[in-house]
């Protein structure tokens, strides 16, 4: 008898930005649109064929630690379910603005996918637009 083991539905390591050198050259690269509460950095890296990762910023102005936990679990998870939608290669900074706990329950989390795949959608537009004018390739 074999039994099935449930596939991890965390993100693996190689999809997340975890030293400073990564985020400050995400920074560096100047991409970035707003979307509601949250803040979008963006830069198309040179080996396009890596993971698209993702990096995450939530200040203690947005709450304590349970808060700030609460919206970097979120993100992730919608992380998770629109990384298919950006191209390979990119590293992905979110900046949380807002104050105070993410909403609960389904619709909240809706609205906070629909953010995401907003500001995601508008931030590769503008990186494509970009690499365009500057003769970057953009996969």
């Amino acid at each position: 008898m074999v039994i099935d083991q449930p596939q991890p539905r965390g993100l693996p390591g190689a999809a997340r930005l975890k030293r400073p050198i990564d985020f400050r050259a995400v920074y560096a690269a100047r991409q970035s649109v707003a979307s509601g509460p949250l803040v979008f950095y963006a830069r198309q890296r040179t080996d396009s064929g890596a993971p698209t990762r993702l990096g995450l910023s939530v200040s203690r102005r947005v709450g304590n630690a349970v808060v700030r936990n609460r919206w970097k679990r979120r993100l992730r998870e919608v992380f998770r379910l629109v990384r298919q939608d950006l191209p390979a290669g990119v590293d992905l900074v979110v900046i949380v603005r807002a104050s105070g706990p993410p909403e609960a329950g389904a619709p909240a989390a809706r609205r906070i996918e629909q953010l995401m795949r907003d500001g995601v959608a508008r931030l590769v537009n503008k990186m494509k637009r970009a690499a365009g004018q500057t003769g970057l390739r953009s996969d």
